[in-house]
């Protein structure tokens, strides 16, 4: 840590001291209203010197030679501007670009509402990048009904989302799950909450925080290497250049459970001392109270070849999901050649979760002698799921969930010819769910009818009512978790000239990159035995009767009686007197681990003009990732027999090979050949070995799992329109070595545990097999396929109104094919997709705007896809596909003040998996539409 302090001090005093230096021009690209401009192409005439303003409109050229030029600033949808510019020795020229905006359309003026300004803005950007991405500017968001950043990210060509109680939550890039894609705040990974996987929770955070997000599907070699699918960079809002003010607030209504919904945010943001110090604050509140109506089932075949449910819930969930979110960023600048700057965002969002579950389960067939099948024997469990009570976490499931990112940046020139950047970045995720309680009550030896109904809404149907006395006491639980993930990350890049042409603008870029990252998992589990007989049956408990009105699946679903919320909450259950505490090891034991990884990394990359239309990005990136890792070993569930620990590092060498050629003004075409990388999660490698003696099975983590490794190939071209537009289109290719799936192996004898785990006492005994699941690499997949996109105002049309009309479309087709995929019994499967890829991805979405009024109807569909491999075909389990159709509306009022409306999922679409074929329902959750209405103030000075 001292060392930590005492290089961010050096850093900072060097941004204080004079250099001798010269031929360096500076400036800022910003509107009329003083907002900056990102991705202005800056062109100095003569000679090809240009450059493009960064994310905060800001620009350098270095080591421009003495002399007098023209600069010449170009921006889609605004005026060109000019301007003659001398340079001379031992000089630092600064110029402050106002770009005027003005879309000419035949002999009108048509001046950019606030879509089209922020729509120019993003595909500026876009338009100047050298990687194939997508850039989606606040603006664009804003424009969308979307509340957090993985329902505006699913918006973007070629991603779709995996939701969470109606929220989108898991990104997919091109098909590819999330595990293989990363998430970055100012370009700064973030930490996973759950605790089994990489993955980062996108509805943690709140739209309206974020200013820019960017979406990389090809890696150059100063970015972090593990995003085979792609990284999605979130920006956050900079520094104004004057005065600005923003507050947001609303109300909104949640038919599903008839309740209301609260949102507000705001904006604060200045400059001071002449100019010097910028700060903008900002922060986000959200209170979302709904559910959802769910129904689930297993599906089993026998050996006859009889299809049937083996078990089958009924579920109401009760959700309050409260979001807040704070974000600051101060910047201060020495002089012309020295800033430094410090971005802060801290998100936690509270989930409070009460499920009412009906249970059928243990179902066995009753058969005739024909082997047909004529009932079901099974029994019935009613359980509620709550928390303690008190005013933190008020009779519900308490979910805590938070994301903090912090970090200190400076940007330094030195002399003319040296760009020098340096950062130190701290993040922390973490998850806890404090006194987690249920209560369950069950019948057994219940009858059921052999007619389930329509496969796709199935209904397991006793023969006859069980009273609530034939419900016995099943069990008490509570549980509390604790999940948590550090990372402190610090990174130095370098810039300098160098090109390998006379009179062609080249720029060598180098660097190292630290991560230390720390996860641990610590749980607990503890089961409760009345001391007397007041919990015998369900009838003794205060009930609470769940009806089938306005039941979403259908109505012949009903959840029935439960005990209630309140009735668990209020359990004294750590009286002594009235409750028997017994620890569960077999329900945590296996679960906890600490897992601890240091990557470091450093790269070369060459961008390179070889004319004013051709160029290239050519470098390596070197990554070394070690890792210890800490797992239990559990002999018969709940026993410890002690811990397993690894050490293990590998290096991945990554090379990657792009080329930019612009053969008209507004025609881009990007080519690219690169690498990327995939980490496993953080549990399938942790080292742990769960024995279940009753069963004969072993669950063990896998250490030995490599990091897929993926060759990228993309080819993209883009048209840009000059009334800002684009129409896009382009191919991809990947191979993925090394990839990851679940292991099921059914034979496991006696040899092959010893030879799996050599360190460990052999529990399976001579001439049995038993059954063991693990992750393991497979060979290899492929995965293909082409995006197409377009954004376009209609401003050809004839008149004022038709003008108005926009429209946003984009598809994405994917195809997957993996090898080395093993079934349970040990036999090679043939034809499998990669997990998680889905093939068509589709949005749509048709505006109309003008001064004062704009509106949106946006569509979202992506296809059914296979989510989790089983151990056949027949255990498979997918992705349904899913159509949302969301619409909002706003209206200006006054200078500044603008009222607003929003709908979401008009469709009601559901979450629906399904097992083996698309008619067999695994789960159908429904949440219902909506809506919001609200009021917006803006206001730049």
């Amino acid at each position: 840590m001292k060392k930590i302090l005492l290089f961010a001090i050096i850093m900072t005093c060097l941004s204080t001291m004079t250099f001798a230096q010269s031929g360096l021009l500076t400036g800022q690209v910003t509107d009329q209203q003083k907002l900056s401009l990102p991705g202005a192409v800056l062109n100095l005439t003569p000679g090809n010197i240009h450059t493009v303003s960064d994310t905060y409109g800001k620009f350098q050229f270095l080591n421009v030679p003495q002399g007098t030029y023209k600069l010449t600033v170009t921006y889609i949808g605004y005026n060109i501007f000019t301007t003659e510019v001398t340079m001379t020795r031992e000089r630092v020229v600064t110029v402050n670009v106002g770009m005027e905006e003005a879309a000419i359309v035949g002999k009108e003026v048509v001046i950019m509402g606030d879509r089209l300004r922020g729509q120019a803005k993003a595909l500026n950007i876009q338009k100047n990048k050298m990687n194939v991405s997508n850039i989606v500017s606040a603006d664009q968001v804003g424009r969308f009904p979307d509340a957090n950043i993985g329902d505006a990210v699913k918006r973007i060509p070629g991603i779709t989302m995996q939701n969470d109680q109606g929220e989108a939550r898991n990104i997919i890039i091109r098909g590819l799950a999330p595990e293989l894609n990363s998430v970055t705040i100012n370009g700064d990974r973030i930490p996973s909450a759950e605790g089994d996987n990489r993955r980062v929770q996108m509805d943690l955070i709140p739209s309206d925080m974020i200013q820019t997000i960017e979406v990389s599907k090809t890696l150059t070699p100063d970015m972090d290497a593990d995003a085979i699918g792609g990284s999605v960079n979130l920006i956050t809002r900079a520094t104004p250049n004057g005065e600005r003010i923003s507050a947001t607030i609303s109300g909104g209504y949640a038919p599903i459970r008839e309740k209301p919904l609260y949102n507000g945010s705001f904006v604060y943001g200045n400059r001071f001392f002449d100019n010097k110090f910028g700060m903008v604050l900002s922060g986000s509140f959200n209170h979302n109270n709904y559910g959802s109506d769910n129904v689930e089932a297993v599906w089993k075949k026998d050996d006859f070849g009889n299809t049937f449910i083996e078990e089958q819930d009924i579920r109401k969930y009760d959700i309050k999901r409260i979001r807040r979110s704070a974000a600051a960023a101060l910047d201060y600048k020495f002089n012309e050649k020295n800033n430094i700057s410090f971005n802060a965002m801290y998100n936690w969002r509270d989930d409070k979760e009460n499920r009412y579950r009906f249970q059928i389960k243990d179902l066995e067939p009753v058969y005739d002698v024909n082997d047909n099948i004529t009932g079901y024997t099974g029994a019935i469990n009613r359980q509620t799921k709550g928390g303690i009570n008190n005013n933190r976490v008020d009779n519900a499931r308490l979910e805590e969930q938070k994301v903090q990112n912090y970090s200190l940046n400076g940007e330094h020139v030195f002399g003319s010819k040296l760009d020098f950047h340096w950062s130190l970045n701290y993040a922390r995720a973490s998850e806890y769910r404090p006194n987690e309680r249920y209560i369950s009550y069950e019948a057994s030896d219940v009858t059921f009818n052999s007619d389930f109904g329509p496969s796709r809404y199935p209904f397991v149907n006793p023969v006859m009512a069980t009273a609530l006395n034939d419900y016995e006491l099943d069990e008490i639980t509570e549980n509390t978790d604790k999940t948590q993930e550090d990372e402190f990350g610090a990174r130095l890049d370098f810039r300098v000239p160098l090109s390998a042409f006379a009179n062609q603008k080249g720029r060598l870029r180098f660097g190292a990159r630290l991560r230390l990252k720390n996860k641990d998992r610590n749980n607990t589990f503890t089961e409760y035995s009345p001391l007397n007989g007041d919990l015998d049956n369900l009838s003794q408990t205060n009930q609470q009767f769940w009806g089938s009105n306005n039941w979403q699946p259908d109505q012949k679903y009903q959840p029935g009686t439960f005990a209630s919320k309140q009735y668990l909450g209020g359990l004294q259950l750590s009286n002594t007197s009235l409750f028997e505490a017994e620890d569960v090891a077999k329900e945590y034991l296996a679960a906890n681990y600490n897992a601890k990884e240091t990557i470091t990394a450093g790269y070369l990359r060459w961008d390179q003009d070889f004319s004013t239309q051709l160029s290239m990005i050519a470098g390596m990136r070197l990554e070394n990732t070690k890792i210890k890792y800490e797992g239990n070993l559990i002999q018969d569930e709940s026993e410890l027999e002690g811990t397993r620990r690894i050490e293990n590092s590998y290096l991945n060498v990554l090379p990657g090979l792009t080329f930019k050629y612009v053969p008209l003004e507004n025609m881009v075409i990007r080519a690219a050949a690169t690498t990327a990388l995939a980490r496993p999660n953080y549990y399938t490698l942790t080292p742990f070995v769960n024995t279940v003696m009753d069963d004969s099975e072993i669950s063990a983590g896998n250490p030995d799992l490599k990091a897929s490794y993926a060759w990228n190939y993309d080819l993209m071209g883009e048209y840009y329109f000059k009334s800002v537009g684009i129409i896009s289109g382009g191919l991809f290719y990947k191979k993925i070595n090394n990839f990851i799936y679940q292991f099921r192996d059914e034979n496991l004898t006696t040899a092959k545990f010893a030879e799996q785990f050599p360190d460990l006492g052999n529990p399976v005994p001579a001439g049995e097999s038993w059954t063991l699941t693990q992750a393991r690499n497979g060979e290899a997949v492929k995965v293909y396929g082409f995006e197409v996109a377009m954004q376009r105002q209609l401003d050809f049309l004839p008149g004022k109104f038709l003008q108005g009309f926009g429209v946003y479309a984009n598809y994405t087709y994917t195809k997957s094919k993996a090898s080395g995929i093993f079934n349970e019994d040990g036999e090679m499967r043939s034809g499998i997709a990669l997990p998680g890829t889905a093939p068509h991805m589709f949005n749509a979405s048709l505006s109309w705007e003008n001064k004062k009024f704009s509106a949106r109807l946006s569509l979202n569909y992506t296809a059914d896809y296979i989510d989790e491999l089983g151990g056949n075909d027949f255990e498979d389990r997918f992705y349904d596909k899913q159509v949302f159709l969301d619409a909002n509306a706003s209206y200006v009022i006054a200078k500044s003040w603008r009222i607003f409306g929003e709908a979401n999922n008009l469709t009601n679409q559901p979450l629906r998996y399904y097992q083996g074929v698309a008619s067999q329902t695994m789960q159908m959750e429904y949440y219902r539409s909506k809506f919001n209405l609200g009021l917006k103030f803006d206001l730049n000075k």
